[in-house]
């Protein structure tokens, strides 16, 4: 099955939630552990235990694991392999984007199967231009695997780059949805090339109903994004919206328990995508 395909199975199945593993070394503080990497396994999988059997996508920030090193890479591999193991796609939060053969370097180490880092998805930044994330794309479609571009992100810088007018009128981020709607053409029940819109974007500069694709949407909780942003941002496209969160669920840790009660929350919560 192609990506889009377990990914439109796994939202029927499980509801429409991505939820992060973001082991912030805030968050291990607040969670009564050191900043170091014995509590950064033990974080990561607390989260795989609460989230991966309950959750369509979970997907670990890449960042908080390389920052220990080979060691925490290490713990980062055991992380999705168990994610995977309990039913959850892992979408992996890296925002590569490189050109020629350091692209297609990147690509293997996320997408090709042989890989011990391989996810069903992961995180992509066009601004080298879209073409330059060819190698992913292809070898991605090679391993029915996903890619999500980033379009209209929830930073505030963002709008700098993201709203600027190409000489045809268009936004950059519509430049970007457009390629991407083009690579899932005639893709069905939907297409593996999604795209990342924030809940926290305003009035949106493009136009998002065309993509036939995935929707990951951050944002949500507490950068200030809320369910009705969700419904008023996306209209028609709201059945392939994947909303993230991460950090309004993490709080409710340690307790294994507790964590997958907030999860189930933010499922329940979006359950009107799929209605």
């Amino acid at each position: 099955m192609t990506f889009g395909a377990r990914l439109d199975k796994a939202l029927t199945a499980r509801g429409s939630a991505c939820i992060g593993i973001d082991p912030h070394p805030a968050l291990l503080t607040q969670w009564g552990l050191v900043d170091d990497l014995v509590s950064l396994e033990r974080f990561a999988l607390t989260c795989v235990e609460a989230f991966a059997p309950v959750a369509a996508v979970v997907k670990p920030q890449s960042a908080f694991f390389e920052r220990f090193g080979s060691r925490g890479v290490a713990v980062l591999e055991r992380t999705i392999a168990e994610a995977r193991n309990a039913g959850a796609l892992v979408l992996l939060d890296v925002k590569r984007g490189d050109i020629g053969s350091t692209m297609a370097a990147y690509a293997q180490a996320y997408l090709d199967p042989a890989s011990s880092l391989a996810v069903d998805a992961l995180t992509l930044s066009p601004y080298l231009g879209v073409g330059s994330l060819d190698p992913a794309f292809d070898l991605a479609a090679q391993h029915d695997a996903g890619v999500f571009t980033l379009a209209l992100t929830s930073n505030k810088e963002g709008p700098q780059v993201q709203h600027a007018r190409l000489s045809d009128g268009r936004t950059v981020a519509q430049s970007v949805i457009d390629e991407l709607a083009e690579r899932n053409r005639d893709a069905v029940p939907l297409g593996s090339f999604g795209v990342v819109v924030g809940a926290t974007i305003g009035e949106s500069v493009a136009e998002l109903g065309e993509l036939n694709g995935p929707y990951l949407v951050p944002g949500i909780g507490s950068q200030g994004g809320t369910v009705d942003d969700v419904r008023r941002i996306f209209g028609a496209a709201l059945p392939a919206v994947l909303p993230s969160v991460s950090r309004e669920v993490l709080r409710a840790g340690p307790d294994v328990p507790a964590l997958r009660s907030a999860a189930e929350r933010v499922i329940a919560d979006f359950t009107f995508l799929r209605a």
